[in-house]
């Protein structure tokens, strides 16, 4: 399974982007789909997830109501809405892929992207 993601750019406070990662070599319907970002000198952080079949998304806190997660399955993508954007949303952010219906650990993510770098300026 491979991963790719794109859509990561440079954008103000309070702008959108919107992230996509498409899966090669596997079936997106069959996978827990997350989103997690890494900032400069922090750890890897979870972001949201969509799982399997049904779609069912769970945030971090940090982006309830301003991120939505959603997945196309015809299509092998999956993505990630981002709205008012913050400062602190700065990062490099990584599609993962789990096999697992309901991940309870980073770890549980067996294939990730490459990552895709958003940077939000004042």
């Amino acid at each position: 399974v491979q991963l790719v993601e794109g859509g990561g750019e440079s954008v103000q406070s309070g702008g959108s982007l919107r992230l996509s990662c498409e899966m090669h070599g596997g079936r997106l319907y069959a996978h827990t789909m997350g989103w997690f970002r890494q900032a400069l000198g922090k750890e890897r952080e979870f972001v949201a997830r969509t799982m399997w079949p049904g779609g069912e998304t769970t945030y971090a806190d940090s982006v309830k109501g301003r991120f939505t997660i959603s997945r196309d399955n015809d299509k092998n993508t999956v993505h990630l809405q981002m709205n008012n954007l913050k400062l602190e949303d700065t990062a490099i952010y990584y599609c993962a892929a789990s096999s697992i219906w309901r991940p309870g650990d980073i770890s549980d993510y067996g294939n990730w992207g490459q990552g895709t770098q958003v940077t939000v300026s004042a």
